[in-house]
């Protein structure tokens, strides 16, 4: 059973029989749904998908790879704004079917398998009262959120979720197998998978520090929706308060369409709003006083703030955002919200094309500002905002009108910008954008390349090219 694929025939049999895992081909049942990923924009026809069963999967699917010449993709949680999980004629390492935890509670740590989603994770650590920075989809995958940095609800308080990574198990591009550590002789990698996403290598385990959070992991949070027609006085408002909150209260602003759906009042359903959505995780005992400003600004539409699991705020968007939609995104990063950039977020929030279309700013500070830009392959540490644009629908039939959004959107707003963007929410920009993210860092991200993957093997990411 020998497969053609573009230029390279693999006996894929061979590979089948290596793996305890199971290798998916195009002509075999189960194939458009294993190739698919969250974006539904995305339609990748890859040679194989091998579904691994464990490490030693991996590492003989890398070496397969590598001696019949085929591209490697790798697969976590499939969120990838980009879809470079897949692509055209390539090798697919699946690895959404490992997805253990282990918790210990003693050492405020949790090891995760490859496969997880932050839902799996916050399953386990949230038991303990406890939590690692992570995003704000519990269906995001822990590894590909991990490796571009991590920017959550947590990260005023305690850092990007690589600032919480204490070790990582890697598969090299020449099938052997480190551990890399901030101590150990790996020391160079370990810094550049924090951060420099999927170049060096398959992450096959990561062990990460946890934090106590809340009250036996119960938080006070929720959104604060204001009329579209407030969005620039709370906007000026809200990038004046956020520096100056306790670092136990972090806030993201976007610009969204009320969903059609409870709890929303039916009579808001489709109106345009500015969001705040509030994540507080000091004591309860403090919450009216930390609180206050943030429920008596304004005339808000809705004040949602309320206790819960930290695993509710985490997961509260995972159903108006199932895997499969239209997304097409574009992001930068900004030190400011200038009085400039908020008119052009008023000019395109008033034409939001769809009700899943929205944008949002992420804080960068707190304890993540105060981590050098040099410590970690993440350099954006001034205290400022992620900032995303995503069209997004059901329907393909409007991806030409999401794009078209996004990208006058980005345009207008782009010179305001610091320049870079979070690789976890870029498409194929070029390498131009690529450098721009990392700053004084991608010279040494290209050297760390050329020492563990000279020939780039691992390019089907957001790539750094090695040093020549």
């Amino acid at each position: 059973m020998s497969v053609t694929t573009g230029t390279t025939t693999a006996p894929y049999e061979e590979l089948s029989a290596a793996l305890r895992g199971t290798v998916i081909l195009a002509a075999d049942p189960g194939y458009a749904e294993a190739r698919a990923v969250y974006n539904g924009m995305i339609d990748k026809h890859p040679a194989a998908i091998a579904r691994c069963a464990d490490t030693a999967d991996v590492i003989a699917c890398v070496r397969f790879a590598r001696a019949h010449g085929l591209d490697i993709t790798v697969r976590g949680g499939g969120h990838n704004a980009a879809g470079l999980a897949v692509a055209d004629d390539a090798l697919v390492i699946d690895l959404s079917g490992l997805r253990s935890t282990t918790v210990n509670p003693q050492e405020h740590t949790v090891r995760v398998d490859p496969g997880c989603t932050w839902g799996d994770v916050d399953h386990a650590t949230v038991a303990f009262g406890m939590a690692t920075p992570s995003g704000f989809l519990a269906s995001t995958g822990v590894a590909g959120l991990t490796l571009g940095g991590g920017i959550g609800y947590l990260s005023r308080r305690f850092g990007l979720t690589v600032d919480n990574l204490l070790s990582a198990d890697v598969v090299l591009a020449d099938g052997s197998f480190v551990t890399a550590t901030a101590d150990n002789e790996h020391s160079d990698l370990f810094w550049a998978l924090r951060g420099g996403g999927g170049n060096f290598g398959v992450v096959t385990s990561f062990t990460f520090r946890c934090h106590d959070i809340g009250e036996h992991g119960t938080i006070i949070g929720g959104p604060v929706l204001y009329d579209f027609a407030d969005t620039a006085a709370v906007m000026r408002w809200y990038r004046q308060l956020l520096p100056l909150l306790p670092e136990e209260l972090s806030g993201w602003i976007g610009l969204i369409t009320i969903p059609p759906a409870p709890p929303f009042p039916e009579e808001l359903w489709g109106r345009k709003a500015c969001a705040i959505v509030w994540c507080y995780t000091g004591p309860h005992a403090k919450a009216d006083e930390v609180l206050e400003p943030v429920r008596s600004f304004g005339s808000p539409l809705i004040v949602g703030l309320m206790e819960m699991p930290f695993t509710a705020l985490q997961s509260a968007f995972d159903p108006l955002y199932p895997a499969g939609l239209q997304w097409y995104w574009k992001a930068d990063f900004f030190q400011e919200i200038s009085d400039e950039a908020i008119d052009v977020h008023v000019k395109y929030g008033e034409q939001l094309p769809t009700g899943h279309s929205t944008m949002h700013l992420y804080p960068i500070d707190g304890a993540a500002s105060r981590v050098p830009a040099d410590a970690t392959a993440f350099a954006y540490r001034d205290g400022g905002w992620a900032g995303v644009i995503v069209g997004v629908d059901p329907d393909p039939a409007n991806n030409a009108s999401i794009t078209q959004w996004a990208q006058d959107y980005w345009r207008e707003l782009h010179p305001m910008s610091a320049g870079g963007a979070y690789i976890n929410f870029m498409m194929a920009e070029g390498d131009d954008r690529i450098r721009a993210s990392y700053l004084g860092n991608y010279d040494r991200l290209a050297e760390v390349k050329r020492r563990y993957d000279p020939d780039n093997a691992f390019h089907v990411n957001q790539n750094i090219l090695p040093a020549s």
